[in-house]
Order: structure tokens, then sequence, then C-alpha cells
């Protein structure tokens, strides 16, 4: 199967993995069907060790980059994704299958970083790494049997990007402004707002996810985005002087 050259643009994240042999897993299947942007949150360091001194250890796995928080891991991708079986969670984003949205994802790859999220084997990823995602996606499974290896999981959506859709080449799609400046302004308007009164005691956590969410959902370009960054930097200035 030929490699499409828009995987380059793939950035596969592992967050807070536990099993060394997960995580390599998720390398080699990356190797499989030519994705090389590994980056791992938090990930245990044993396991992230063990991985990486293992007998055949692929290039992807020992380029791998490490990063204490998914902020900074996600800050340079113009897209992310965050992966989930669903279960019984209740969801804030839109969730959709695999299937369904790889062309979508094939068109982000075109223009810019997109990141994939994959969570810990134990609970997978948290609201909180919820709140950086633009979107979610879930490979369809049996009811029965929802959950799947990390590996397995990575291996199954590198495949289907892999293969892609032939049959509707689509246009190229618009650049998007990075995460890392979505976050910008997304931390401006949190003081802006904590400033001003409007984020009450003891909601800090539950203001910054919606705030953040809200600024991905406006879907800026770059220049878009610089000067609503500048616009809220402003505001916060004048608050800080304590001027109306």
């Amino acid at each position: 199967m030929p490699t499409p050259p828009e995987l380059d643009n793939l950035v596969v994240v592992l967050v807070r993995t536990r099993n060394p042999l997960n995580v390599g897993a998720a390398a080699r299947a990356m190797s499989n069907f030519g994705a090389h942007r590994l980056r791992l949150v938090n990930p245990y360091s044993v396991a992230f060790r063990e991985a990486r001194s293992a007998v055949g250890a692929s290039d992807v796995l020992l380029r791998a980059e490490e990063y204490k928080t998914l902020t900074e891991a996600v800050a340079d991708c113009t897209l992310v994704v965050g992966t989930t079986a669903g279960r019984n969670r209740t969801l804030s984003l839109a969730l959709r299958r695999l299937d369904a949205a790889t062309t979508e994802l094939r068109q982000h790859l075109k223009t810019g970083l997109v990141a994939l999220l994959f969570g810990s084997e134990k609970i997978g990823l948290t609201n909180d790494d919820f709140s950086h995602c633009h979107w979610l996606l879930t490979i369809p499974t049996e009811k029965a049997h929802i959950s799947m290896n990390l590996g397995q999981a990575v291996a199954v959506c590198l495949y289907e990007l892999a293969r892609g859709d032939k049959s509707h080449p689509t246009a190229p799609g618009l650049e998007k402004a990075a995460s890392g400046l979505n976050e910008q302004i997304s931390q401006a308007l949190l003081e802006a707002l904590a400033k001003s009164g409007y984020v009450k005691p003891n909601s800090e956590s539950a203001c910054e996810n919606k705030v953040r969410r809200m600024v991905l959902r406006f879907g800026l370009d770059p220049e878009d985005a610089k000067v609503l960054l500048g616009m809220v930097r402003q505001i916060v200035w004048r608050l800080r002087q304590g001027k109306s």
C-alpha cells in the first residue's frame, strides 16, 4: 500500500501510557503505515525507557518526543482529534466514526499538522484532554467489546488514513490557526473573565475547558487568530491598569 504524503503531517500523541508493549506496538504500527511523528505526554517513565531500549525498536520510537502537558504536545497542530470508545460518557464534542471521518482528516493533513490523541490503557482520555480537541473519533466495534488495545487502535486508524478515499478527490482545505495560538487566546480570555468577575469561585477548571472548546469551534485562520489575540490582550492590559 503506497503511503500518502499527507501522513508526514500526522502526529500520533499517546497520553499517560503505562505499558512499554503498547508504546512499542503503536510505534510499530506507525512504521507500517508511514507515519513518523510520535509524541508522548507524561508517560510512565519506566515504560518509555523499556520500549526505547527494546531490541529492534523502530526509528519512530527512537525519535519520539516527550512532553509534560498536552498543551505543549499539540501547540503546533492545526487540528486535534481525540479517540474514545464512547461507553456511557456524556460528551460535549461531536463524535465521528473513523470510516466517516477519514476524508476530512486527510483534507486537514494537506494544510497542517494534525494530532490524533490516544489515552491511557486504563481510563483513556479525560474530559480535560477532550477540551484540547476540535472533535472526537471512535472506531466502530461490537457493543459487547468496544474497548481496543492501544496498539491495535493506532494501527486501525492509520490503516484507514493510509488507504484513504480514492473515489472522491477534494479541494485543498483552508489553513487553520495552530493549537498553541488558540491556547494563547483561551488563556487571555480566561484572565479577562477572571479580572472582570465573570469566573465564579471553584469554577475555574470548568470555565477553562468551556472557553478552550469555544475558541476551537471558531475555526480561526492564523491571521484572524492573531488579530483576536491582540484584541483580548489589549482588554487584559486595560483591566490590569484598573481602567474602564
